[in-house]
């Protein structure tokens, strides 16, 4: 449970501290966003490796390599002095990390009888849950009251106490057989992720197709993704991606789905923390705080939803959901430079509530006609793809806030001229002026404070676009015969 905590929070305990990390780091709005991509990228691609580690090695033994691995790359980010060298340690702590709730859960259900996995489970999800509940509010006060290489030093006793604790108290497990891995399946789309990913990250700041970079980096992901499905669709061994899971339209479907849903969940988790802090000039504690209430209410949605999942049609509730979703982007999207903290926290409830209407019906809807023979890689690509969904938004997203801005800055400075008459006083008061270098300097800073937030509505309403336009989607999904939760799938 220490493990999964551990793991939990770190996925958004780094958020609140992004701008206080990208001041130390002098990096730019589009690259400190590399934080978050690089940690998501290297724990999507090693997700699939983790049940061939656990039964080649042992879980107990990649059990403990990897809470040790996870705990010195968090002290390594909290001593990193360069973006080079964070992006780098956070790469290593995905790589890490991928393998820590998985291999809570196959503990937790090897030590439990059967008739205490429902138990098991239920605990392990309240644990998970933790991290988007204590994360935001937990960096805040840690960046607030000590700095932000504090949200990184947090994990070093958690993780110390979680390895002694593996040490001394799980019973290694030994396999008969090593199973068959598609290394080149594998490897094939690892590097087409990673190559899409470093697309997306430096399209911005290389000026995207004018740069020899951005056609390498594309032609690298187009020429690694024609190998793997090239591979998947010809071998007689056992591919990588099982030809069983895309036979299956509810699976495919529930996939699709999950592939937007990450795309919203972790992108306005990106945008919200440097959009307070910035250019609403929240403390770091305050901004952690009023971001906190969204994970309330995702935890709140999945306790309902385990009531009546089997009373309701699963895909009315996913409709629900993703309507609820709808609903809190469409409240962002009326932010304002001046608005208190009421709208932020009803806004967070109400999309938590609904991301949480869709995480457990759709693994249910997705899993439930999927052969047992393929459902453990099922479960594997499903992480996948809402990992890969995440990281691509972000980048994207954060691409489009940075060329937004940019637009409408120069639109809005169109106007601000001396011949024009709304320019001068009475209409433009002090310090705004056009005749003194500090009255420009200070009218430039409040036209770019209004250019990012119009950036920032454009991205919410595009978030509610993708939202809106995932629902017909369920037009795909088969009602299953019988109801059955494949094993809780929490936001990570």
């Amino acid at each position: 449970m220490l493990a999964t905590i551990m793991q939990a929070i770190d996925t958004t305990i780094a958020n609140v501290a992004l701008p206080h990390i990208q001041g130390s780091l002098s990096a730019a709005q589009d690259q400190i966003t590399w934080v978050l991509t690089s940690y998501i990228v290297a724990a999507a691609i090693m997700t699939p490796l983790t049940g061939w580690l656990a039964g080649a090695f042992g879980i107990k033994r990649v059990f403990l390599i990897s809470v040790a691995g996870f705990t010195v790359a968090s002290a390594l980010c909290g001593l990193a002095d360069s973006l080079a060298q964070m992006v780098l340690f956070r790469l290593l702590q995905g790589v890490c990390g991928a393998a820590l709730m998985p291999l809570s859960q196959a503990v937790l259900l090897r030590i439990n009888p059967p008739e205490r996995h429902g138990q098991a489970m239920a605990v392990w999800g309240t644990g998970a849950m933790v991290g988007p509940i204590a994360g935001p509010a937990l960096g805040g006060w840690l960046t607030d009251n000590y700095n932000w290489r504090w949200v990184f030093y947090i994990n070093l006793p958690v993780g110390i106490i979680a390895f002694l604790g593996i040490l001394f108290f799980i019973h290694e497990t030994r396999h008969a057989r090593r199973e068959r891995f598609d290394f080149f399946g594998f490897g094939a789309l690892a590097i087409a992720i990673g190559a899409l990913q470093m697309l997306l990250d430096r399209g911005e700041l290389k000026d995207w197709f004018h740069s020899t970079e951005i056609w390498v980096e594309m032609t690298v992901a187009s020429l690694a993704l024609y190998l793997f499905v090239v591979h998947t669709i010809t071998t007689s061994e056992r591919p990588f991606l099982n030809r069983d899971l895309l036979r299956d339209p509810n699976f495919v479907t529930g996939n699709v789905l999950m592939f937007f849903i990450g795309v919203i969940m972790f992108a306005t988790l990106a945008l919200q923390p440097t959009m307070l802090q910035q250019l609403m000039n929240y403390p770091v504690a305050t901004a952690g705080l009023v971001i906190a209430p969204r994970g309330i209410g995702t935890m709140a949605a999945m306790f309902l939803v385990g009531r009546i999942i089997n009373r309701v049609d699963i895909r009315l509730l996913i409709l629900s959901g993703l309507a609820l979703t709808a609903i809190s982007l469409y409240q962002m999207s009326g932010f304002t430079l001046v608005i208190d903290e009421q709208p932020i926290v009803v806004s967070g409830l109400v999309q938590g509530f609904g991301l949480g209407f869709v995480f457990v019906p759709l693994s249910t809807i997705a899993f439930a006609t999927l052969p047992r023979s393929v459902l453990t890689q099922g479960t594997a690509v499903f992480s996948l793809t809402r990992n890969i969904g995440s990281s691509i938004g972000i980048a994207i997203l954060e691409a489009l806030f940075v060329e937004n801005s940019q637009i409408v800055h120069s639109r809005l400075v169109e106007h601000l001229r001396p011949d024009n008459p709304l320019a001068h006083p009475p209409y433009l008061m002090a310090p705004y002026s056009l005749s003194t270098s500090t009255g420009i300097a200070a009218l430039n800073a409040e036209v770019t404070r209004q250019a990012q937030m119009v950036a920032y509505i454009d991205d919410f309403k595009l978030m509610m676009v993708i939202a809106l336009l995932a629902a017909p989607l369920l037009l795909l999904l088969r009602k299953p015969r019988v109801a059955r939760v494949a094993g809780p799938v929490a936001p990570e």
